[in-house]
């Protein structure tokens, strides 16, 4: 209940722009690769790559990509295609995290994601984009098994 009332409370804080005005001018849209070297984790335990694809799906709709190649040579694939406007929709492919999100962009180069799984919060993730469009910073947040928020960062480099 606390990370409901948490999530909804930062959902009221963001101002959406018109999801017409969003797709043609995202700095999001493209290729992402994490640097796993950075990622808070042993290096022993670090997937081998992560890379998102935010695309314009046309008609006012976006679809990501997500691809990870485990370190022990595991893949997962999960995608999503939605209007960027907070209505929630369903994830296809590995649903270990998640099986809804919902996305708004309250400016070109800030997507904030809320994903859930069984009808319940799973974590809030906020993409922003540099200025010189080439790196991205992602804000993830969810709760422990104590009900304290956790969060961490992670960093993403431009493949196309």
């Amino acid at each position: 209940m606390r990370s409901l009332f948490s999530i909804l409370l930062f959902a009221m804080a963001i101002q959406a722009v018109p999801a017409t005005a969003q797709s043609s001018a995202s700095p999001l849209l493209g290729s992402w690769a994490v640097d796993v070297s950075r990622l808070p984790m042993p290096p022993e335990a670090r997937p081998k790559s992560v890379t998102f694809t935010f695309r314009d799906a046309g008609a006012g709709k976006w679809t990501t990509n997500v691809d990870i190649l485990g370190g022990d040579g595991s893949e997962r694939h999960m995608v999503s295609t939605y209007v960027p406007d907070g209505t929630p929709s369903p994830i296809e492919g590995d649903r270990a995290e998640a099986d809804t999100g919902a996305v708004k962009l309250p400016t070109p180069n800030v997507m904030v994601l809320a994903l859930g799984k069984g009808g319940i919060p799973a974590s809030t993730r906020v993409y922003t984009v540099a200025a010189d469009g080439k790196t991205m910073i992602e804000t993830a947040v969810h709760f422990g098994d104590d009900g304290k928020p956790v969060m961490r960062t992670n960093y993403f480099n431009r493949v196309r």
